[in-house]
């Protein structure tokens, strides 16, 4: 068992449960939508398009709820924004409308990420990020996360499975819509699921300090570590923008694998490589969470080379694992570090505001992204992706290495607060 301040266990459980729901959701609409669209004529620019849309309101969505959630508590949005996702279900399962389409994608942040990215709940992160990091011990922490990555990793193994159970072919025109409708009634029933199972968080006590009626909107005493990570992820999230809401699409454009492959391919990803996000604490332990993020996202790197060039679906699927198994350690350890880092008051705002310029990024590049895939290669974007992630490895050294959470540090930086080591950096 781990040791978890007051209500911590029931909290983690119930955020683990609520995340593996989520995930699933999130896991089947990154196979469907790119491949639905697909078949209903949406070519890359177009789809660069769509992703990019969706950014923009994920940022808006996220930030809205990094500001709220450290004033009005964290649990309300990890209920009100999987019922969003579930309202945008249903309007894909109606219609097929550029309205509908554009208009759901952005209110249920549909194309952020892939079916095999375990642990992608969405714009409510924030506020579960901030309600768990409340709920346990510090020393706990990296495990908490390693738990709850393992969670969504395990719901992402579930929406791969699930989806890879829709045979609904390549139908174009409202034939499609039928045939998909199915397949989005269960991703709206997986994320209605996720939001009521959180109504049974209880939302920790918070010290006297820790309570502020007029917050500023900026977090002044985490603000060093803001502005590091400001640079750090958006370089990331511009890589991110090149290559993960197209991953499926490349999948079918590069092979042409359909739903069912995709969905397995990423349901045997998920089951290999989650395991590795119970391995954080301890590699985190031995190495350091900077030492460990920082080689791990080399890794992630320098993959994608290999990866994009393979000859078949079979060897580029082999290589995709072999990058997930190394982000899946990667994962936790990041928020695990924000979290550990950010004065204990402003955590869902870090969390929030730390990834506004990723998620910015992330809202231009997609339009990139699509113009090199339709009229240089499909390559192309791939390897731009590898490049920022590279350089994304180096920054996010440079400006950390010195930098220790408070489990990391000696005996006698013990009583050093996170945020006075971040400031006085």
């Amino acid at each position: 068992m781990l040791a978890l301040a007051d209500s911590g266990g029931r909290n983690v459980n119930v955020a683990l449960a609520a995340r593996a729901f989520m995930s699933a959701a999130r896991a089947m609409a990154g196979v469907a939508v790119p491949v639905y669209l697909a078949t209903l004529g949406y070519g890359a620019a177009r789809l660069g398009l769509l992703f990019a849309v969706v950014a923009i309101s994920s940022a808006a969505i996220s930030a809205a709820v990094g500001f709220f959630a450290d004033r009005t508590g964290r649990r309300f949005f990890m209920v009100a924004v999987p019922l969003l996702t579930a309202l945008a279900a249903v309007g894909y399962m109606v219609s097929a409308s550029p309205l509908v389409v554009f208009g759901g994608a952005a209110l249920g942040a549909f194309g952020r990420g892939s079916g095999a990215g375990g642990g992608n709940v969405g714009p409510y992160q924030p506020a579960e990020q901030a309600l768990v990091t409340a709920s346990a011990l510090p020393a706990a922490r990296t495990k908490v996360f390693g738990r709850l990555a393992f969670g969504g990793s395990l719901g992402a193994l579930a929406g791969g499975l699930l989806v890879g159970m829709f045979g609904v072919g390549h139908p174009g025109g409202s034939g499609a819509v039928a045939a998909y409708r199915p397949l989005y009634l269960t991703i709206g029933l997986l994320a209605a699921v996720a939001g009521l199972l959180a109504l049974f968080l209880v939302e920790p006590d918070r010290a006297p300090g820790q309570v502020r009626t007029r917050q500023p909107f900026f977090p002044r005493r985490s603000a060093a570590l803001l502005y590091r990570l400001w640079i750090t992820n958006s370089v990331n999230g511009a890589a991110m923008g090149m290559f993960g809401p197209f991953l499926t699409y490349w999948f079918f454009a590069r092979y042409g694998a359909g739903v069912r492959s995709i969905g397995i391919l990423f349901a045997i990803v998920n089951a290999v490589s989650m395991v590795s996000n119970l391995s954080a604490a301890g590699v985190a332990r031995r190495f350091g969470l900077v030492k460990a993020t920082v080689f791990l996202r080399a890794s992630v790197a320098v993959l994608i080379v290999p990866m994009v060039l393979a000859p078949s679906f079979a060897i580029a699927g082999a290589l995709y694992l072999l990058r997930m198994v190394a982000n899946r350690i990667a994962m936790p350890m990041r928020q695990s570090y924000v979290m550990g880092m950010a004065a204990p008051e402003e955590r869902a705002q870090v969390a929030a505001l730390s990834n506004l310029p990723a998620q910015a990024s992330s809202a231009v590049t997609p339009a990139l992204a699509g113009e090199l895939f339709e009229h240089v290669s499909l390559s192309a974007p791939f390897l731009g992706a590898g490049i920022l992630q590279l350089a994304n490895a180096a920054l996010y050294y440079a400006f950390f290495r010195n930098l220790a959470p408070e489990e990391e540090r000696g005996a006698e930086a013990a009583p050093q607060s996170a945020a006075a080591a971040a400031r006085g950096a």
